[in-house]
């Protein structure tokens, strides 16, 4: 007796989040049904920007922010995981990067309010203490130890990437392709047993092309750039990334740095150190907790270079298929 053979059907789900919208792509076999899954992983990243939105005031993040010094505060576990990691990255980074920075992103306008000149001379001024040095955390609840004011714009996105691949294997899916904005997590292999393909984007603000093409199994990659938001200060294009040592955005930073990591979550913090630090101090840095990085770098020509570090991007090695030879 022959068996019947179907072709696995594509299914690409989208939907709206942090200003932005997360994706998800996968394979499943004919007649399944992609609604409930569209409605999990909705529910998945409504649940993160809830408890962590700096443009909700009524979220957990928030509350927290709003909370006096010394006071202990429930937190979500989501939220306080969230937290651990991006004090912990930001110890390992030696504060590079800070989530404590949420006082200098709203000065310069990269919050819910304009910029102003006052509150950006206030942040510039501050003698800010590093948050993992400000924060405790308990088994349920977290409390700072001096005045900080939280952002996490650095770490949420990579955080919600990986509960949306948390939610794909709730449902059995243990392939697919899942991003928000641009980080994105590969599960598995493709159809074929080949490997998902992700560019690494040209830091170019007038298009979208690929500078390379990356192959993952099993890994998420995040990029930070100074190519997509930026405030404008005197004629002068000012990235979005902040530096903690002068509580305004970097000056002379990479065009971007992209960071392959096994979560979105550790990607998205180590690319914002690594941005910070730019590719002198970060690469060394990079290949000291064993990240694979990408350093994209404008010359005076305004050619851009890349700096590689780690296995995969080999010190820009033919692991990175180059866009314009593919």
């Amino acid at each position: 007796m022959s068996k019947m053979y179907t072709e696995p059907v594509r299914h690409a789900l989208n939907g709206p989040t942090m200003g932005t919208r997360w994706s998800a792509l996968f394979f499943a076999q004919a007649g399944f049904d992609p609604e409930p899954v569209r409605a999990a992983l909705q529910a998945a990243v409504d649940e993160v920007d809830g408890q962590m939105s700096t443009w909700k005031p009524d979220s957990d993040l928030m509350r927290l922010n709003a909370a006096p010094v010394g006071s202990w505060v429930t937190v979500p576990d989501q939220l306080r995981e969230v937290l651990r990691l991006g004090l912990e990255i930001g110890c390992a980074s030696d504060g590079a990067f800070d989530i404590g920075m949420g006082d200098a992103v709203t000065a310069w306008g990269f919050g819910p309010a304009a910029a102003t000149s006052d509150r950006i001379r206030t942040a510039m001024a501050v003698d800010r203490m590093p948050a993992h040095e400000a924060f405790e955390i308990g088994e349920t609840n977290v409390r700072k130890t001096a005045p900080v004011a939280l952002d996490l714009n650095g770490i949420a996105k990579g955080y919600g990437v990986d509960r949306l691949a948390e939610t794909l294997r709730c449902h059995r899916i243990e392939a697919g392709l899942v991003g928000i904005d641009g980080e994105m997590r590969a599960l598995g292999l493709r159809p074929g047993q080949k490997p998902w393909t992700i560019a690494v984007e040209a830091p170019d603000p007038e298009r979208r092309a690929p500078h390379s093409i990356l192959a993952l199994q099993d890994a998420a990659v995040a990029t930070s750039g100074d190519y997509r938001h930026w405030v404008e200060v005197q004629g002068r294009r000012l990235s979005h990334t902040m530096d903690p040592g002068r509580g305004a955005p970097v000056l002379a930073s990479p065009a971007s740095v992209t960071v392959v990591a096994k979560s979105c979550v550790e990607a998205d913090a180590w690319a914002t150190a690594l941005m910070v630090l730019g590719a002198d101090r970060g690469a060394p840095l990079a290949r000291k907790h064993g990240l694979d990085a990408l350093f994209l770098l404008r010359d005076d020509d305004g050619s851009t270079r890349g700096v590689g570090v780690g296995r995969l991007f080999a010190e820009e090695s033919a692991a990175i298929a180059s866009a314009r030879d593919g």
